[in-house]
C-alpha cells in the first residue's frame, strides 16, 4: 500500500515474516520511506537462523536477557533488520556492522554509513522497521492498553497544548489518543537520536481523534517543525504506530 504525502516524499507500508521478504535491492528511492511490519512472537523454528546473522556483541546482548520472550524478540527483530538491510544493499546480512549514537540509536558503520537510514521498534505482538535514504527518521509502535491511567504520564511528559487537548476528550477516547500522541512524540525524538533526553514539552504533536499525525510546533526553533513529517503507520488491531521523517535537512546538515 502506497500513500502519497508530498511530491517529494512517498510512504510504502509492507508486511514481512520469516519467509516472505521480497524487497528488490536498490528499490528504495531517494523520495521514498519504506515501513515494514512483522508479528511477534516469531516461530521458534526461525530463531536459530536469525541468531546466526547476529554479530558477537548482539549475541552477547541477547544472552543477557533473563526472559525467553524478550530474548527471542530481540533475536528476531535484529535478524529481520539485518535481512531487510541486506536486501536493500545487496549484501550478506551477517556482514553488516552497526555503530551506536550517544543515546544508543544504531546506524550502519563504515563503509555503509551514508547508504541507508533506518530505525526499528517493537512491543508485545508487533515489530516495525523504517528505511530511507539521506534523511533522518524514527519510528515507534505501542500496544494499546485498556484501562490505562494516562493522566499522570501525560501531565508529566506531554506539552501543555497536548495535555489540554487530551483532558478535553471523553474517557473512552482518551486512552487511544494518549498512545497515538506518545508514538508520534517518540518517533520524533528517536529520529533525532536523543531518546528521552530530548525535552518532550518543547514540541507539540496532534492529539485529537481524526486528526492526521502532525508536528504542530517546535521550541525554541519554530522553523524546526517545517523540516519534519509525521505519519501514522497502519497496524493491526490493538497497536498504534507512527514514523517521523526529515523532509529537508536542518541548516546544520
Amino acid at each position: 500500500m502506497s500513500v502519497p504525502v508530498q511530491p517529494e516524499l512517498k510512504f510504502e507500508f509492507r508486511a514481512c515474516g520469516a519467509g516472505d521478504i521480497d524487497p528488490v535491492p536498490g528499490s528504495l528511492l531517494q523520495n521514498e520511506v519504506h515501513v515494514w511490519r512483522a508479528s511477534l512472537p516469531a516461530s521458534p523454528s526461525d530463531l536459530p537462523r536469525f541468531l546466526q546473522l547476529l554479530s558477537d556483541d548482539e549475541k552477547e546482548r541477547a544472552q543477557g536477557f533473563r526472559f525467553d520472550r524478550i530474548r527471542n524478540d530481540f533475536i528476531f527483530t535484529r535478524g529481520m533488520l539485518r535481512t531487510l538491510l541486506g536486501c536493500y544493499l545487496a549484501l550478506p546480512p551477517a556482514d553488516l556492522r552497526f555503530a551506536y549514537a550517544r543515546h544508543g540509536k544504531p546506524f550502519l558503520a563504515s563503509p555503509h554509513t551514508l547508504a541507508i537510514a533506518f530505525n526499528l521498534s517493537h512491543t508485545d505482538g508487533m515489530a516495525i522497521f523504517a528505511f530511507a535514504r539521506d534523511r533522518r527518521l524514527g519510528i515507534d509502535v505501542e500496544k494499546l492498553r485498556k484501562n490505562f491511567d494516562v493522566e499522570p504520564i501525560a501531565e508529566r511528559f506531554f506539552s501543555l497544548a497536548e495535555w489540554t487537548a487530551l483532558r478535553q476528550l471523553p474517557g473512552e477516547l482518551r486512552c487511544e489518543a494518549f498512545f497515538r500522541c506518545w508514538t508520534r512524540k517518540e518517533a520524533y525524538i528517536k529520529a533525532h537520536g536523543e531518546g528521552l533526553s530530548h525535552p518532550l514539552h518543547q514540541f507539540d504533536v496532534s492529539v485529537l481523534p481524526g486528526e492526521p499525525a502532525a508536528l504542530l510546533s517546535t521550541r525554541p526553533d519554530s522553523m524546526e517543525a517545517r523540516r519534519w513529517w509525521l505519519q501514522d503507520v497502519p497496524s493491526t488491531s490493538g497497536h498504534v504506530a507512527a514514523v517521523a521523517v526529515e523532509v529537508s535537512p536542518s541548516p546544520a546538515g
